[in-house]
């Protein structure tokens, strides 16, 4: 999958409007409709079968062992109402870090490197596909309304 790994390398490069310094510039439309191009639903959809242990998503998503995962892109990082994180995702959040594609793609890399102290126990996702598939599935999901 070449192609899917030009795309979000490519989404990744224009994804400097989602840094911290611009998050409030941040459109979360443009970086869903980016992420929805880079990978395959389906393939997404059932990888992220290895997540919904802990993560729910959907209409009825609750916060579980982790956050549920509706209405993330664009948030700052441990916005989750109600869901108690770690105090290495809580200093992400002092930080203004915003969930975006180039974020998730580096926590769902290896959790543990992007977030010290995560109480995230998975290892992560080691094939860029994968993780472009994963990020596809969980953009398709996003309401922007």
């Amino acid at each position: 999958m070449k192609l899917v790994h030009l795309v979000l390398s490519g989404a990744l490069a224009l994804s400097a409007m989602g840094s911290v310094a611009a998050a409030q510039d941040f459109d979360p439309a443009v970086e869903i409709e980016t992420a929805i191009a880079a990978g395959d639903l389906v393939a997404g959809e059932k990888i992220f079968k290895k997540c919904s242990g802990c993560h729910k998503v959907g209409e009825k998503a609750k916060n579980s062992v982790g956050p549920q995962l509706n209405e993330f892109f664009g948030q700052e990082i441990g916005e989750s109402e109600g869901y108690k994180y770690s105090k290495g995702l809580l200093a992400k959040k002092a930080e203004g870090q915003i969930w975006d594609i180039e974020a998730l793609d580096a926590f769902l890399t290896k959790p543990k490197d992007f977030i010290a102290k995560t109480k995230m126990t998975f290892a992560g996702l080691k094939k860029e596909d994968d993780r472009a598939n994963v990020i596809a599935y969980l953009a398709s999901i996003q309401d922007t309304e």
